[in-house]
């Protein structure tokens, strides 16, 4: 019998008990002095046998994953020669081809408007009116003040100057006829006092009076010169800027009147309508914004190498949210931008429908040239390089993938234009591998 009792867990094994827990060296010597030979054997078999399972099975895990394995399937395609289109493709903001913040030229209230927001307008259609009362009798007053000119301006050249020209002429033919008399006087009496047969007294009273006849008959012909040249002139002319003063003051006024009414300078839709009836209109403030957008542009922020290869009237695409639309280049900025250095490319296209709308953010592609008989790829068959740059699985005559950079040109959708490392004929992957 031990004499010292031992703790330690066991469990049965082929019928025998095995030892679990470590023991120390006085405690495994008192053990074995106690426990017989076969005892140990039967624990030596038992550690042996899994540890040579465990090692067959490691060996056939090896032996599976030396096995070769199957080649993968790959798809590839052809390295052919042909051309490819210059595509310069940007991001872009679209804007309304025509667009106008219609204000109110005077500062009155609102009487009523006649749109709202959403409806689509034409060149000249009514849009708004503004309280005009003050503005109407301001303008009939204009306008009896005009009247009442050119009634003045028809009496002048119509009755006062014709008159005073008739009475004049008058005073001219009766001085004529005086001095003519008085002529006729004095030549007969210079004849009797010559015959000795009248005083010459009489003779000097005769000059006198003749003398006299024609002072008068000069002033009257001045007078009618007067009329004929200068007066009547001058009256004319005086009664004609009255006229021309009143009639200044009426179109004044009437323009005043007409700035009552609003309307629209183009065809479109109104987009805005801040004022409402009973509100103060102040002048220059807008009342209504229309926009154009039967025709939308999209204005594009290109790098100064890429804009260089766009020319003006290259075609373009306008891809937004609610579909794709085919354009026109039709402005490139001649100044580059400081802040980005960039230069601005508008491209114009028809909007059918109206359904790119203006401010949404589009992507513009323009056809800026073709490029004739060069190497392409398909671009699925790109794959980014660890060194930098990109590369492509090149597959030889052994129907091995061998990967190999290339330099990397224009793209056009799916295919990619290869300036160097591929030559044509040889079959590049694709997809798959």
């Amino acid at each position: 019998m031990l004499k010292e009792h031992i703790p330690f867990p066991v469990f049965q094994c082929n019928g025998y008990t095995r030892l679990q827990s470590r023991l120390t060296g006085r405690q495994q010597t008192r053990l074995k002095s106690r426990v017989p030979l076969s005892y140990f054997r039967e624990i030596t078999l038992a550690i042996l046998i899994p540890a040579l399972m465990l090692t067959c099975c490691g060996k056939a895990k090896v032996k599976e994953g030396n096995e070769a394995e199957p080649p993968a399937s790959v798809q590839v395609d052809d390295v052919t020669r042909g051309p490819i289109d210059v595509i310069v493709e940007a991001d872009a903001v679209l804007y309304p081809i025509n667009q106008a913040s219609v204000t109110s030229k005077i500062s009155a209230p609102i009487r009523r408007i006649l749109v709202n927001r959403g409806d689509h307008v034409k060149t000249g259609q009514l849009l708004a009116e503004l309280e005009n009362r003050d503005l109407a009798s301001a303008a009939q007053e204009s306008k009896s003040q005009f009247e009442q000119t050119q009634s003045a301006l028809q009496t002048v050249t119509g009755a006062t100057v014709p008159e005073d020209r008739t009475k004049a002429e008058a005073d001219v033919q009766s001085a004529q006829q005086a001095l003519d008399a008085a002529k006729k006087v004095y030549d007969s009496r210079v004849e009797l006092q010559k015959q000795g047969a009248l005083a010459r007294k009489l003779v000097d009273d005769a000059k006198v009076a003749m003398v006299q006849a024609q002072s008068q008959f000069d002033t009257a012909r001045r007078h009618l010169q007067a009329l004929t040249e200068v007066s009547a002139a001058q009256q004319i002319k005086g009664a004609q800027d009255q006229v021309n003063a009143a009639k200044a003051h009426y179109d004044s006024a009437a323009i005043q009147l007409s700035y009552a009414q609003v309307f629209s300078p183009i065809n479109g839709i109104v987009a805005d309508r801040p004022l409402y009836p009973g509100e103060m209109a102040a002048a220059g403030a807008p009342i209504i914004s229309i926009v154009d957008i039967s025709k939308v542009v999209a204005r594009a922020n290109l790098p100064i190498d890429r804009a260089s290869v766009v020319k003006t009237g290259n075609t373009a695409t306008i891809n937004g949210p609610d579909g794709v639309l085919t354009g026109t280049v039709t402005v490139i900025s001649p100044a580059v931008d400081p802040n980005t250095t960039t230069l601005q490319v508008w491209v114009q296209a028809d909007n059918p429908g109206e359904k790119l709308k203006p401010g949404g953010a589009v992507h513009v592609a323009i056809r800026a040239g073709l490029i004739q008989d060069t190497l392409l790829v398909p671009g699925s068959a790109l794959l980014n390089s660890d060194e930098g740059g990109e590369k492509v699985m090149v597959v030889d005559k052994t129907s091995r993938a061998r990967e190999r950079k290339v330099t990397v040109g224009v793209r056009e959708g799916s295919r990619v234009q290869i300036l160097g490392g591929v030559v044509e004929g040889e079959k590049v992957v694709t997809t798959g591998g």
